[in-house]
C-alpha cells in the first residue's frame, strides 16, 4: 500500500507538470501541429532512461522513490495515448505529411531522448 501512495504523489505531480507544460508550449505557438505533446514525450522519454538507468545500475533510489519518479510522475507526465488521439486528428482532418512526421519523428527522438537519458545515467553513475 505504501508504494501505491507513493507512485498516486508523482503521477499527480506528473500530472501537473505535463498539463503546465503542455499549456505554454501550445499558447506560444496555436498552429495545428502539437508541440506541446511532442516536446512532453520526448522530454518524458529522457528522463525515464535515465531514472531507470539509474534505479537499476545502483542503489541511489529507495524502491519508493524509483515508484515515485518512473511510474508515478512519468507515468502521469508522458502523454502517449495523447500523441495517438493527435496523430489520428492530424490524419482525419487530411494533414498527412504532418501526421506523417509527428508519428515518426516522435517515435525516432523519443527513442533517441530514452538512449541519451541512458549516456546520462552512466555519466552520473561514474561520478
Amino acid at each position: 500500500m505504501r508504494l501505491i501512495g507513493f507512485v498516486a504523489l508523482g503521477g499527480a505531480a506528473g500530472s501537473v507538470a505535463r498539463f503546465l507544460l503542455g499549456a505554454l508550449l501550445q499558447s506560444r505557438d496555436a498552429g495545428a501541429f502539437p508541440w506541446g505533446t511532442f516536446t512532453i514525450n520526448l522530454t518524458g522519454s529522457l528522463l525515464l532512461g535515465f531514472l531507470l538507468r539509474v534505479a537499476m545500475a545502483s542503489t541511489v533510489m529507495s524502491p519508493e522513490l524509483r515508484a515515485l519518479l518512473t511510474v508515478g510522475f512519468c507515468g502521469g507526465y508522458t502523454t502517449f495515448s495523447t500523441y495517438s488521439y493527435e496523430t489520428a486528428v492530424l490524419l482525419e482532418s487530411g494533414h498527412y505529411g504532418k501526421a506523417a512526421t509527428y508519428a515518426v519523428t516522435s517515435v525516432v527522438l523519443a527513442l533517441a531522448g530514452t538512449f541519451l537519458g541512458f549516456m546520462a545515467a552512466r555519466e552520473f553513475l561514474d561520478r
